[in-house]
């Protein structure tokens, strides 16, 4: 009898579209079809939603198979940009254009290679950034890490969807996510800057989404600027100097210092160099954040994402500032 209920009442969650679960696995995932209910945990449809998105440069920040707000904003996106309702949530007229977007499978195997597990891997990375300028490079921890950022993942992610499988030894087969984007669009017309909602956009000559990237944008204390502003330069793999006036919250030196270059230097991998003195669109060590919180800084992507933005634009592109929210002034990256 008590067998009976169980089944019961799993049957009337089901239909009521109650909590849902699945495992992890690379069959499952590549197969995984719209399911209505909410997902209790890491969830096969949810995982592949995120790869699509990213891949049609909606992105969805970092990629962790969970319901999150990075996501509902990165479907509202694509919605909007495809003529859909844009409500954020994942429809069953959404999952259909989204899955049209690419016949390709979502999760791929890939197989570790010297030089990811090789380094230079820098183990500890201090939390103040003044004991970081002591170090000669700001580089991955360690081959997890350098491997997560690259498939776009959470570490727990790709250990879930690795299980049992260690992360050091060359010609190891893993189960990652194919995020590939292809070529950048070409033909941009600029850059938006969306302060309320915490995006980044790049448009093309009549207004279309072409990418949409989650962001940090500062704070109430620390707005950012409003109006215009254009590219001046990219520079990838920068170093971060740091001017004492910003007096940073928890930085007690009154001197300048210099970080050096690395994924874990506090703008990432590449610093979008903006017209408007020490303002520019940057990565950041820390891509679980983005979106999520405020910064100190520019406006942060995750380092997959301003290196994609990096590949779009070009000197001269134009950036508007919209809506009245967030940010500050961050070291000026050379």
């Amino acid at each position: 009898m008590i067998r009976f209920l169980l089944v019961l009442a799993a049957m009337l969650a089901l239909a009521c579209g109650g909590a849902r679960s699945a495992k992890l696995d690379l069959a499952t995932v590549n197969q995984a079809q719209f399911a209505a209910g909410e997902p209790q945990d890491v969830d096969p449809t949810v995982l592949k939603a995120q790869i699509l998105l990213d891949r049609a440069r909606f992105s969805p920040g970092l990629i962790d198979g969970r319901l999150s707000e990075n996501l509902t904003k990165a479907l509202g996106a694509f919605q909007q940009a495809n003529g859909l309702p844009s409500d954020g949530k994942l429809t069953p007229e959404t999952w259909g254009k989204l899955t049209a977007t690419s016949a390709d499978p979502v999760l791929v195997t890939y197989e570790v290679t010297r030089k990811d597990v090789r380094g230079p891997f820098t183990r500890r990375v201090p939390a103040r950034m003044e004991r970081m300028a002591r170090l000669r490079r700001l580089g991955y921890r360690n081959a997890v890490e350098k491997l997560a950022e690259r498939f776009h993942v959470s570490e727990q992610l790709l250990r879930t969807l690795n299980p049992g499988i260690g992360f050091r030894k060359p010609g190891t087969t893993l189960v990652v996510p194919d995020v590939g984007r292809g070529d950048p669009p070409a033909g941009i017309a600029g850059i938006e800057v969306d302060k309320g909602a915490r995006l980044v956009r790049v448009l093309d000559p009549s207004g279309k989404w072409l990418a949409v990237y989650p962001a940090s944008i500062g704070s109430d204390e620390n707005p950012a600027p409003s109006g215009m502003a254009e590219v001046k330069r990219v520079v990838r793999n920068p170093t971060y100097h740091y001017d004492p006036d910003l007096a940073f919250k928890g930085v007690k030196t009154k001197r300048p210092f210099t970080i050096a270059a690395g994924p874990n230097n506090p703008v990432g991998t590449v610093w979008i160099d903006l017209s408007i003195e020490s303002y520019g669109i940057h990565g950041t060590p820390e891509p679980g954040k983005i979106g999520t919180t405020f910064s100190h800084g520019c406006i942060r992507l995750t380092n997959w994402d301003a290196e994609d933005l990096g590949s779009i634009v070009q000197p001269g592109t134009k950036v508007e500032f919209k809506n009245e929210i967030a940010h500050t002034v961050d070291g000026l990256a050379r």
